[in-house]
């Protein structure tokens, strides 16, 4: 019973020594920790959505503090924390143009033609890996399963038709929609953009009007509409340069395939149709 008890005793005081050891090791070794560090993560949002590239909220301040991350990448913060961090960090934030995700496909269930009836897991890219690309006849157009819709922390995206739709208010440009879709339809456009091409296809013009009704054809109207040399085709498939749109809105006009997208106000709109 001795024994036993001076096993117990001599055990307890080797757990003694050991945990005073391992308290001082942890002192001698501990890694200062920049405050400004903790500055920074206490005023993001706390999402954790690597939207910036970084491994979560303290990746991304660990990053900023260690100068290889720019003040302004949280996407999820957007201008005001961008601001904040700033002044943790010192320097002056420039206002940038808000970004956010826009799914580059207007094949609504009816438009764009279906290969096959598909019965499987409701998941893009599951889909994606059946007969070709999945069910629909367009290779490039998205699938409606909403994989990217599970992909958003900010509940900014919806399907709707078949095909997901991104709510610009609820976005925050984070574009990790964008790393599930295996389409990789889903691109970052200007928030206040007014005039856009919602297409993906790269086919030649023959095979998308034989897939979708209303996919870009590649017929460069549009590209010799524009008076600001906004637009171009490019890879089969119409694209803006948003730094030189005026959102004229005479692309949108010309399109034989209704596929450009006008969001302009009204009121312009009825300006434009007057003086033309």
């Amino acid at each position: 019973m001795s024994t036993l008890i001076i096993g117990v005793v001599v055990l307890a005081v080797l757990g003694i020594i050991f945990g005073i050891i391992l308290a001082v090791a942890a002192k001698i070794f501990a890694v200062e920790k920049d405050p400004r560090e903790e500055a920074i993560a206490d005023a993001l949002p706390g999402a954790n959505c690597g939207g910036g590239g970084y491994p979560g909220c303290g990746g991304y301040a660990a990053a900023v503090v260690g100068g290889t991350a720019p003040v302004n990448a949280c996407a999820a913060g957007g201008a005001a924390v961008a601001e904040i961090i700033g002044e943790i960090m010192g320097v002056t934030v420039s206002a940038g143009r808000r970004e956010v995700a826009q799914v580059m496909c207007s094949g609504t269930s009816g438009r764009v033609k279906q290969k096959y009836d598909y019965i499987g897991i409701a998941d893009c890219n599951s889909a994606a890996l059946i007969g070709g690309g999945g069910p629909n006849a367009c290779a490039f157009g998205c699938l409606g399963f909403g994989t990217c819709m599970s992909a958003c922390k900010f509940g900014a995206l919806t399907v709707k038709d078949g095909v997901a739709h991104v709510n610009r208010a609820l976005c925050t440009g984070c574009m990790q929609c964008a790393e599930v879709c295996p389409k990789h339809l889903i691109s970052k456009v200007p928030y206040d953009v007014q005039v856009l091409v919602p297409c993906n296809s790269k086919d030649k013009g023959a095979a998308t009007r034989t897939a979708c009704e209303v996919g870009c054809i590649a017929c460069k109207l549009c590209e010799k509409s524009c008076e600001y040399d906004a637009i171009h085709v490019e890879n089969n498939i119409a694209v803006i340069d948003y730094d030189k749109c005026t959102a004229c809105g005479a692309c949108v006009e010309k399109c034989p395939r209704h596929i450009i997208e006008d969001r302009r106000p009204r009121a312009k709109k009825t300006e434009d149709v007057t003086a033309s």
